[in-house]
Formats: structure tokens, C-alpha cells, sequence
């Protein structure tokens, strides 16, 4: 039993606290993005991107602090740590991204993510799950039994009935294999007749028609989501209480979006956050998802908590990206909705 396990039981039981609140750090730039996404070179006067080793590096340093619940990395960095033992002795899951829609292509100069989500895959469940041969060690070594399968829905027919084909045998493959997933679902990439008005309303009644035909065995363990304001993050956690909802952190944002985002998301309904950019481009990872922790927790309110991790900031001797009134701006358009 890891943290997430015991946290997952009390919501699922009607015991939520707001310590249960689940924080994930979302590091799987690779299987999206690519090599710049690893975010820059944190050494002083560095001009490069963040090597594999020193991405790595800070993902362990995370693990470490034993204060997310889950990590979730490509199934390369999974098996980089786990081979380098980063997760014993914590109580931190790990994760694999399942797979990599073409939405989520975002190379430099690429196009992929303009045109209609198609379904893909790069990982093996078996060999994450069961652990691929290790002659030098003597047997398998396992990775995860936990990934994250993510699905578009753009309301194109064809587009989405391949999105929702691919999804069924990436559960087949999942139950094959003993292996548990949570879903993403975005928000559409490249729709058809759907105006920014009517979106989340969209986006929910398509989670839960996708979700509607599926057994309990077949469901994914939590959603994660775009946070579309409070309406529609409130809509759908009020709909099905058995369905854990989450929210997804989206561009990196102020200090103020990030924490924020905590604080509406645990208010709205929601009983997950996963954030990738808001931690990985943070001045300060380590301290971000300890303030993270605090807001939702209820310890420190978002306005409080930038502060704190401003001064955080200097007495390390970092330079924050920016001043503190305009780090304290909530600037991104759902947060301004409450």
C-alpha cells in the first residue's frame, strides 16, 4: 500500500480530508514535447536545455522529499529510477505515461497538434508491469502497475470513434496485464463547430459517455482535467461521486495561477492535481510542491503561500522570475471565474 492507495481508499469510502488531497508531479515531457521540454539548464549563466541526467536527477531529488504522491515519468525514466532505487523507502507511486496521442506532440516547428488526436502508443505494458530481462541481475525487474492513457475528444465522428477504439484495447491490454490507469482527458486540440462557450460542457458529457459502458473493473482509477472553471469542475465531480476527479496544471502561469489552482480545484470538487510545467519551470521544484501541499491542506492561502515562497526564494539566494506583486496575479482565465 502506498500513500496514493490509502488516500484513494478514503475518498472512495465518503472519508475525504483535505490532507487526503492527491498531488501529482507530471514529469513526461520526452513522451510529448520532446528534449526542450525538459525545461532549461538550472546552473548559473547556463544557455542549453536541461540534459536527461540532470532531468533525472531532479526527479529523484523529488521522490526524495516524499511529499507528491506520484510521479509520473515516460516508461524510459520510470526504469531509470526505479534501476537506481529512487523510490525505496517513499511512499511515492510511480507512473508511466501509457501513451502518446499526437495532440501531445508539441516538437519544435512540428504540426502534429493541429489536426484531430490520433491514438498511440510507445509503451509495453507487459514489460512495465513485468519487468523486462535482466540477465546481469538475475530476473525481471518490474516498473509500475500504474500509467496514465490520455484521450481527445474533438467532436469529429471519425476522429473520436478511433480515439475511443484505441482507448477500449488499451484496456484490454491493461486488464491483460494487471495494470491500472488513469484517464486524461483534454480539451479539444482541433474541434468542429464547438464554440469556447459550449466546450466544457462538451468536454464532460463525452467523459461521461466514454466512462458510461465501462464495468467497475474497467474504470480508470481517477480522471485528470482541464480545470474549466468552477461550473464545469463542480458539474462533474457533483455527477458521480464515485468518479474521482482531478485537474491537470496546464502552462507554467504565475506562482499565484499555480497555487491557486489548488485552491479552487480541492474547493470545486476536485481531489487531484497534476501539474508538469508549474513544478518543472518553478525557480524552485522542491519548494513549489511544499507550498502546494500547504494550500491544499488549507495551512496557507494561495496569496500567503506566494509570499512565503518568495522569501523561501531569498534566503536560498534565488532570483525569482518575477517580483512579487506580479507574481501574486492570477492570470489565467478559469481561475478568474470564481
Amino acid at each position: 500500500m502506498t500513500r496514493l492507495d490509502d488516500k484513494l481508499a478514503a475518498i472512495r469510502a465518503g472519508n475525504y480530508r483535505r490532507r487526503d488531497f492527491i498531488i501529482a508531479d507530471a514529469k513526461d515531457p520526452d513522451m510529448g514535447p520532446g528534449l526542450h521540454a525538459a525545461g532549461p539548464a538550472r546552473a548559473p549563466g547556463a544557455n542549453r536545455f536541461r540534459t536527461r541526467a540532470e532531468f533525472l536527477r531532479e526527479c529523484a531529488d523529488i521522490v526524495k522529499q516524499d511529499v507528491v504522491d506520484i510521479l509520473l515519468a515516460s516508461a524510459s525514466n520510470v526504469e531509470a529510477l526505479v534501476e537506481d532505487a529512487a523510490f525505496a523507502g517513499t511512499s511515492v507511486k510511480p507512473a508511466i505515461r501509457a501513451n502518446d496521442a499526437t495532440d501531445i506532440w508539441r516538437h519544435r516547428s512540428a504540426l502534429h497538434h493541429e489536426t484531430p488526436s490520433r491514438a498511440f502508443r510507445t509503451a509495453s505494458l507487459s514489460y512495465v508491469r513485468h519487468g523486462t530481462p535482466t540477465p546481469q541481475r538475475g530476473g525481471r525487474i518490474a516498473l509500475t502497475d500504474l500509467g496514465l492513457y490520455s484521450i481527445t475528444f474533438n467532436n469529429v465522428t471519425d476522429a473520436d470513434v478511433a480515439s475511443l477504439e484505441a482507448f477500449a484495447e488499451f484496456r484490454a491490454d491493461a486488464a491483460a496485464n494487471d495494470f491500472k490507469y488513469f484517464l486524461e482527458v483534454f480539451n479539444p486540440n482541433a474541434p468542429q463547430g464547438l464554440s469556447p462557450e459550449d466546450m466544457p460542457a462538451f468536454v464532460n458529457d463525452s467523459i461521461v459517455r466514454c466512462l458510461a459502458g465501462l464495468t467497475k473493473a474497467e474504470r480508470p482509477q481517477f480522471l485528470k482535467i482541464v480545470y474549466n472553471g468552477p461550473r464545469a469542475l463542480g458539474e462533474l465531480a457533483e455527477y458521480d461521486p464515485s468518479l474521482v476527479v482531478g485537474v491537470l496544471g496546464g502552462g507554467a502561469g504565475t506562482t499565484r495561477d499555480c497555487l491557486e489552482l489548488i485552491h479552487q480545484a480541492e474547493k470545486y470538487g476536485a481531489r487531484v492535481a497534476l501539474f508538469g510545467r508549474k513544478i518543472n519551470l518553478a525557480e524552485s521544484p522542491l519548494d513549489i510542491i511544499r507550498f502546494m501541499r500547504a494550500v491544499a491542506d488549507g495551512d496557507l492561502t494561495p496569496a500567503d503561500a506566494v509570499a512565503a515562497y518568495h522569501d523561501t526564494l531569498a534566503k536560498a539566494g534565488l532570483k525569482p522570475a518575477r517580483e512579487l506583486a506580479a507574481d501574486k496575479e492570477i492570470t489565467e482565465a478559469p481561475l478568474k471565474m470564481a
